[in-house]
């Protein structure tokens, strides 16, 4: 088999984003930006490729592909398919960089990275808490071993992949961004013409802490206070149900909506006052800056990510992991004053744009790639 020619630094520079094509998290989203941000005018050419799941769902590819992003899929049935046919695309598309997004897909990616012979591999961790075996935890030191950079998408991930044994030398933070034009609106939405409503953008899941946020709800209705809630994400049935079931044993069935999946959430976010992120642990919480972005004053739990994001009593309040008394206080807080929940929406606003905006993270990236572009390929 011949060595592939792989374009050098004088020329645009090739990147391959590999990706779970699943959707539902924050991962796929972020390669998607980068993808973008590159194609709307740096240096870099890019290329998505995503690892089929059960619920890729073939209409997301294809609105993709309308919107004119350059997308590969490959199949997800078994780790040896996705390397086989990743592989192949990097034998024909000739990336200098390959950047495998989140936990499972990063071994997979830089697995078929090594074998074509791609110069440089990027590992972006997505997560402060993946469900990594003592198995996939070695995988993951020997291939750090022949990456050139590992990426965190917050400093608390880049701490926890330093606490996994990944080189301090090569580890770096890059923080998640978002687009702003859909919220362009929001300074012309005060939160006093909003519904006094609460929204949670998450999906079903383990890793998210609905319970707590329902169980605060009911604290609320004791409090004289019943404000809507919705609850906007998709998730399995047996995450879901559980949920549903705790709403109506405390009565709340009629006042929490489950919507599922949702492609409004930008007017949903503008027409409420109040953003939660209720979580047991997170990466770069994009949810959480999506509902900052809007205006909404924010509430979320204190979890590495998350105390990122929010500076305490200056663009939103932190409340304790689990602690549904906590979570009433502050919810009842922004509830009953306006003025305080007005105040901390048009901080968090203008934090956003000064910190988490899709074009200062497509930015960091392009410049991580140039950095690596230039230097020689590594090697273990």
């Amino acid at each position: 088999m011949s060595t592939p020619v792989f374009a050098n630094s004088t020329h645009p520079i090739r990147v391959v984003h590999f990706v779970t094509g699943g959707f539902s998290g924050g991962a796929t989203q972020v390669a998607i930006q980068l993808v973008n941000a590159s194609l709307a005018g740096s240096e870099v050419i890019p290329l998505l490729v995503l690892r089929r799941k059960r619920r890729t769902d073939p209409a997301r590819i294809a609105e993709l592909e309308s919107a004119g992003i350059p997308v590969r899929v490959v199949p997800g049935w078994s780790h040896a398919a996705s390397i086989v046919s990743l592989f192949r695309i990097c034998r024909e598309f000739r990336p200098d960089i390959l950047v495998a997004h989140g936990f499972s897909e990063h071994l997979w990616g830089r697995y078929a990275g090594l074998v074509a012979g791609v110069p440089h591999l990027v590992h972006v961790e997505h997560n402060t808490r993946e469900r990594y075996t003592r198995w996939r935890r070695a995988q993951t030191r020997w291939l750090a071993r022949r990456t050139s950079r590992i990426v965190g998408c917050s400093e608390g991930v880049r701490q926890a992949l330093l606490e996994m044994g990944m080189p301090p030398e090569r580890t770096i933070a890059i923080p998640n961004g978002i687009r702003l034009e859909p919220f362009a609106e929001a300074s012309a939405r005060p939160l006093a013409g909003r519904t006094p409503g609460i929204v949670m953008v998450s999906r079903m899941s383990r890793q998210k802490d609905h319970p707590t946020l329902i169980r605060a709800v009911a604290l609320l209705r004791d409090r004289g206070l019943s404000p809507p809630v919705l609850l906007a994400g998709a998730g399995k049935r047996q995450h879901r149900a559980p949920l549903e079931r705790l709403a109506a044993e405390l009565g709340l069935s009629r006042q929490i909506q489950f919507l599922g999946l949702c492609r409004n959430v930008p007017e949903l976010l503008l027409t409420h006052r109040i953003a939660v992120l209720s979580t047991h642990y997170e990466g770069m919480p994009l949810a959480l800056i999506e509902g900052m972005a809007a205006g909404c004053a924010v509430v979320g739990s204190a979890v590495p990510g998350v105390r990122e994001v929010i500076d305490h009593g200056v663009d939103g309040l932190l409340v304790p992991e689990g602690d549904a008394v906590a979570l009433a206080d502050a919810l009842e807080r922004l509830l009953r004053d306006l003025a305080l929940a007005e105040r901390l929406g048009i901080s968090a606003q203008e934090m956003v744009v000064r910190e988490y905006t899709r074009e200062r993270m497509g930015a960091r990236y392009e410049h991580l790639f140039q950095t690596l572009a230039a230097k020689p390929p590594r090697t273990p």
